[in-house]
């Protein structure tokens, strides 16, 4: 009897309990049932339990909401998945109550709450948001650098990840998500450290990225000017500061379709855009890694303004490689785009620069070099605008493509020079001619000048021959009292000697 009375009374629960000692609930222990008769999800995964919440399914539709917004609370919790084998129930139930929230949101017929909207927000900052090891700055690099043979690097928690970005994909880009309210969640911050997840070494990652900034980019117009801010920040500091960073291709994707919508005229921002970032985006090595997407986005600018050809060709010109031949390639293959984007006044007023270059590229002895510029005589709009400055250009690539005909070591590199050589001819027969005379005339200049420099040092050898004595240094008198073929004074830095 005495025990049954005890039992009745309520145990006074102790201080310690309490996070503040006022007698409140602590988050450490394990929560009291829910009105669904399953357990919470506690935030101490030690000590509480980590149950599953009924399916959609399974509830009626009034309580559906609720439901949704537990189970977004609940998907809160993030495990560890650098041990596969700690937690694997709770990460099962995790993954299951993620695909059932995604299905979810594709028969969502109503308005999202406000805190529903919070709890996504929510969901994605703890499962989304990380800081990336400096090892990840490098693994894109290298792999472009190195070849194909390496696997891609993965994220561990790439099962969940991808369905806390699906999820979110289906928010921004549903019919029932109020842009007006979901801004104050999908604010700046949220867009920044969503930005700063391009850096990730896993390509699928980067491909949900792409696709929901897009998708935020078309929905919160607010946001467009800052969101191309920042990205613009992100290319300057890859540029100029680290070159390195894994999604300058993604980001330059979203930035081709931005381009793509530009109103005309274009405004100041967009051209000084181009400008100043797209096209120094040229200068680091590793431009191979998003040479496709880049080049896109500047034909868009071409192709919507045809006066920005000059601009573009020049700072191409100013960014060409020197000593990488690959990327030379590349950057001939974008010059032919760009050329198709010309129009004729833009042309003729960067033409000398240009073909000075192609005349260097056809001269390389990299045979891949010197076929792709020979290729531009292949395209009929190129070749349309060489025509009609036939003039001005035939004399500046002339001596390239005779002296690829007498000592090219490529016989394929040699047959194209010769059928561009008959389109020459074709052109003008008389200022061809010309350009052949003034060449042969050159060589022969040149052919004397190697003589007279060879018989100016026999004599300088044979003069030092005749006065020396034993190991003592032999004074040359000036040249003016030694009679030389040439009657000239020779330069004497040909040979890194100092003018007596």
């Amino acid at each position: 009897m005495i025990k049954q009375i005890f039992g009745k009374i309520p145990k006074k629960t102790s201080k310690s309990s309490h996070p503040n000692g006022e007698g409140g609930v602590n988050s450490h222990h394990t929560p009291p049932p829910t009105s669904n008769g399953t357990i919470a999800p506690s935030s101490n995964r030690s000590n509480g339990v980590y149950e599953a919440f009924p399916s959609f399914r399974d509830v009626p539709t009034s309580e559906k909401p609720n439901l949704f917004i537990k189970k977004l609370t609940m998907c809160c919790v993030v495990f560890d998945f650098t041990d596969p084998s700690k937690n694997l129930r709770e990460k099962e139930i995790k993954r299951q109550t993620l695909l059932d929230l995604v299905d979810y949101m594709a028969t969502v017929s109503t308005k999202f709450t406000d805190a529903a909207m919070q709890e996504i927000a929510k969901l994605a900052v703890v499962n989304l948001f990380r800081t990336f090891p400096s090892a990840n700055h490098e693994s894109k690099i290298l792999e472009t650098l190195d070849g194909d043979d390496e696997e891609p690097a993965l994220e561990p928690a790439w099962p969940h990840l991808q369905l806390v970005y699906e999820l979110l994909l289906r928010f921004v880009a549903s019919s029932m998500t109020d842009a007006k309210l979901a801004k104050r969640y999908v604010d700046h911050s949220f867009v920044l450290k969503l930005l700063d997840l391009f850096d990730s070494v896993d390509q699928r990652e980067r491909e949900y990225l792409k696709t929901i900034l897009h998708r935020i980019y078309g929905k919160f117009m607010v946001h467009r000017p800052f969101i191309r801010k920042a990205i613009n920040n992100i290319f300057y500091r890859f540029i100029f500061e680290t070159e390195k960073h894994n999604g300058i291709a993604e980001l330059l994707e979203i930035l081709g379709s931005i381009i793509n919508g530009f109103a005309l005229p274009l405004k100041e921002e967009h051209k000084l855009f181009l400008i100043r970032t797209l096209i120094p985006l040229h200068r680091p090595k590793c431009a191979a890694a998003y040479h496709q997407q880049l080049s896109y986005c500047i034909v868009q600018f071409v192709e919507k303004d045809s006066k920005l050809a000059d601009t573009v060709i020049r700072g191409l010109l100013k960014y060409w490689p020197v000593t990488n031949s690959s990327k030379e390639v590349m950057f001939l293959g974008e010059l032919e785009e760009v050329l198709e984007a010309t129009q004729a006044a833009e042309f003729h007023r960067c033409m000398v620069p240009l073909f000075r270059q192609i005349a260097r590229c056809l001269n390389s002895s990299h045979f891949q070099v010197a076929e792709r510029a020979l290729f531009l005589w292949n395209n009929d709009h190129i070749r349309n605008l060489i025509t009609q400055n036939y003039k001005v250009i035939m004399p500046i690539v002339f001596p390239a493509m005779e002296r690829n005909m007498c000592g090219h070591w490529n016989q394929a590199v040699k047959s194209l020079t010769l059928n561009v050589r008959k389109v020459l001819a074709e052109t003008d027969q008389a200022l061809f001619d010309e350009c052949l005379a003034k060449f042969q005339e050159n060589e022969a200049n040149k052919t004397e000048v190697v003589a007279k420099r060879e018989a100016t040092w026999k004599l300088l050898e044979e003069l030092a021959a005749s006065k020396s004595i034993g190991s003592e240094a032999v004074l040359v008198p000036r040249f003016s009292s030694v009679t030389l073929t040439s009657g000239k004074t020779p330069d004497w830095s040909l040979k890194g000697e100092t003018k007596a």
